[in-house]
């Protein structure tokens, strides 16, 4: 990574570019000033990262055939990426995550209806033969593990529901939970699922509504129990929504949601009574916002435009939920997924 030193507070901002075929690599300094640093070939359509909990690896996920996901070793010190492997997948995946412990990939299928779990090896390296493929209603979204590794989730927008299985993390294997799913309203199109920071709720998006809904998590059972929704539209808004990501600040107050139809971030806070949605606000952001993240401190936002080809940084305010852009930097062509992490003080 040219030029790049680490430094108290400065994280490295990737940027998955899926019309230009490249991960883009920034910095982002304690200010929120974002410097673009190096373009990393992913040689085609990536689109979902996904981290090691260990910060070690960077997984890109490539929706052009051959499906794929490519895996790049973290400099420990610049956080430059550096290409690893390259392994085969079972299907054009939409959703890259790793289990808690890093040693299982989880990936789920837009396009192919089904979620697949591929063990990793202790060098990053994914294993070409999955441990799990397993066939779902109409469009997989995504794919997590609960805090506690038991258990998975998968939102599959088709079907209008969330999977619950068991999860072997010995073996990687799934197994249906009883219930083996909960619904949502009909027609919501459930799509991304974050958990809080204290495991006791977790948050889904739905597409093609427009709301996003919050679900109390039983650790015993590893079941979700639907709590309350509400709308991220901005007031006035008369199109055909199109909610897409979703992330929780590190202290567990606000919950962030983009609205790629309305251009816009919502912000909410989540810190009250659990499962509780407090609608805050709403942040104009970059043309079609599909994907964005929190640095790990929650003190910046940094949000993609698909179309606008450029990334913003917010100030987070840690009293009122508000977003400030600081920066603005341009990356690749169709930038639609952010990863960040902290580099390490010098």
């Amino acid at each position: 990574m040219t030029g790049a030193r680490s430094g108290a507070g400065r994280s490295v901002v990737y940027v998955s570019n899926a019309d230009s075929h490249e991960i883009s690599v920034l910095l982002l300094d304690s200010t929120g000033a974002l410097s673009p640093v190096e373009s990393i070939p992913a040689d085609g359509m990536v689109m979902p990262l996904a981290i090691s909990p260990d910060r070690r690896f960077l997984y890109a996920g490539l929706r052009s055939e051959p499906f794929s996901v490519k895996t790049f070793g973290i400099d420990p010190i610049s956080g430059s990426p550096i290409p690893v492997a390259t392994t085969a997948l079972p299907d054009n995946m939409a959703y890259l995550a790793t289990d808690r412990t890093g040693r299982f990939l989880l990936s789920a299928s837009y396009t192919g209806d089904r979620i697949a779990v591929n063990p990793i090896a202790a060098d990053g390296t994914v294993a070409a033969r999955p441990s799990e493929v397993i066939g779902t209603a109409p469009h997989a979204h995504s794919i997590v593990a609960d805090p506690s590794n038991n258990y998975v989730f998968a939102a599959v927008l088709g079907g209008d529901h969330l999977l619950h299985y068991r999860f072997d993390a010995a073996s990687g294997r799934l197994t249906p939970n009883r219930p083996a799913a909960v619904g949502t309203e009909l027609g919501a199109g459930p799509r991304h699922i974050v958990f809080h920071p204290n495991g006791r709720v977790a948050y889904a998006t739905n597409e093609l509504n427009g709301t996003v809904s919050s679900y109390l998590f039983d650790p015993e059972t590893g079941t979700l129990t639907l709590m309350a929704s509400i709308s991220v539209l901005p007031q006035g808004f008369s199109g055909n929504p199109w909610t897409s990501d979703a992330h929780v600040t590190p202290d567990g107050r606000y919950l962030y949601v983009s609205e790629r139809s309305s251009d816009t971030l919502a912000a909410i806070r989540v810190d009250g009574v659990p499962g509780a949605l407090e609608l805050l606000g709403h942040t104009p952001t970059e043309s079609q916002p599909r994907g964005f993240a929190l640095d790990p401190r929650g003190r910046f936002l940094v949000a993609a435009g698909q179309k606008s080809h450029a990334i913003t940084a917010y100030a987070v305010d840690r009293d009122t939920g508000a977003l400030t852009a600081v920066a603005r930097a341009p990356v690749g062509r169709d930038p639609n997924w952010v990863e960040i992490i902290d580099l390490p003080a010098a």
